[in-house]
């Protein structure tokens, strides 16, 4: 059961998406909101002729604007989750973006789920890099909010992306709050089903859910692996879904900056809520 959620509230992108999503949840569950933004301080400031005294200025002029804008998305949470009766608490603080990073996935270790925006790679911002490092780093389950994401979040109609893998059962496990109060789970099977144990194939899953009173049903499509991202999106559209579970394939962006082909994909071009776990 989710009894607390953490929310990294953006400072540099729309932080509606992620609020009303946090909120959402967390009325649903009755659970406690802690939600945490972060003004990001850079040295990435001209240099000035004047020395030492003027480049300081600049940095902490910076680093004012940067506070400004996160204490700002702030009291937009806290009128929301004060509005809507949860109990939460707030954390507004600077820091490099190295330092953030470590601030923020120490923060979701202690944390049943955390809520994050989908990074905008069309944008250069650092609220783009640590959603992906909460995910590689916190070893718990994350929900991206996509940055086009509006109205109300309820997880009625949920897609389960299921390959077989230690990491799609690990997103089925910490999941498993949200399936129990879904209203129509579907099973979505993409590529080649032989390639799957029959001891994990998606017919077992069904009969594994059945056992916990929780019907569900497949829906296969044969893909090859560049198709796969494509045909999620499409099968979430045709199901009229509202949420998709799904492992996070990859490693660190910032320490190897690889990510798997279809995780990297779906970061990019999600349509729906997805929670991840790696």
């Amino acid at each position: 059961m989710f009894k607390n959620v953490l929310v990294l509230i953006p400072s540099e992108r729309p932080a509606r998406p992620v609020i009303d999503g946090a909120v959402l949840l967390t009325m649903a569950y009755g659970a406690h909101l802690d939600a945490l933004a972060v003004a990001y301080e850079t040295a990435n400031v001209p240099i000035a002729a004047a020395g030492g005294a003027a480049v300081a200025m600049i940095v902490e002029e910076t680093r004012h604007r940067a506070l400004e804008r996160a204490e700002a998305a702030m009291r937009v949470f806290e009128v929301e989750a004060e509005h809507a009766g949860i109990s939460f608490t707030c954390r507004t603080t600077s820091a490099t973006p190295g330092e953030a990073i470590t601030i923020a996935t120490a923060s979701a270790r202690l944390h049943d789920l955390t809520v994050v925006l989908q990074p905008e790679p069309e944008r250069d911002t650092f609220d783009n890099d640590v959603p992906q490092e909460i995910l590689f780093q916190s070893g718990g389950p994350v929900l991206f909010m996509p940055y086009t994401f509006r109205g109300a979040f309820a997880a009625r109609r949920i897609g389960i992306c299921w390959d077989g893998s230690r990491l799609a059962s690990r997103a089925l496990r910490d999941a498993m709050p949200l399936l129990r109060h879904a209203g129509a789970l579907t099973i979505i099977s993409i590529g080649n089903p032989r390639s799957i144990p029959d001891e994990a194939s998606p017919q077992s899953l069904v009969q594994y859910l059945a056992r916990l009173g929780l019907p569900a049903k497949v829906v296969a499509f044969p893909a090859s692996h560049s198709e796969v991202q494509p045909a999620i999106l499409s099968i979430a559209a045709d199901e009229g879904l509202d949420l998709l579970v799904m492992g996070g394939y990859g490693h660190s962006r910032l320490q190897e900056r690889l990510l798997g082909g279809v995780t990297r994909e779906m970061l990019q071009s999600m349509t729906v809520p997805t929670l991840m776990s790696h």
